[in-house]
């Protein structure tokens, strides 16, 4: 069973950056494609950014030229750079790792097999 810890959400303010990170039990990047996604109350499970095996990324059009997913493969650690965060980004952010391509997954969250427990990102003025 993979587990991913995430870590780095905290408050901002609009404009600011930080940071996220998901530190996975095992070398998880061969096997499966590893995102992140995001939740408000009330609302569903939303793709943030997926990144394949191969390096590849695919991004949630509201984050493009903001955010940037990358992976640490010697550590089993992925990250989430978020510059320039607006409002409504505030969410929980949770880790993912799913079998599906990174394209797919990121449109499809029920297709995650495993999550980790969301770190809380909120943005204000």
């Amino acid at each position: 069973q993979v587990q991913l810890v995430e870590s780095g959400g905290g408050s901002v303010q609009t404009g600011g950056s930080l940071r996220l990170s998901c530190a996975a039990s095992e070398y998880t990047y061969s096997r499966y494609s590893m995102g992140w996604f995001r939740q408000t109350p009330g609302k569903g499970r939303e793709g943030v950014a997926v990144i394949d095996s191969d390096g590849s990324s695919f991004y949630v059009d509201s984050v493009k030229g903001r955010f940037t997913i990358s992976q640490d493969t010697a550590k089993n650690t992925l990250y989430l750079n978020m510059t320039s965060l607006k409002a409504e980004d505030t969410s929980m952010y949770y880790c993912a790792a799913g079998r599906a391509a990174a394209w797919w997954l990121l449109q499809h969250p029920e297709h995650v097999g495993h999550w980790g427990q969301g770190t809380q990102v909120t943005v204000s003025s």
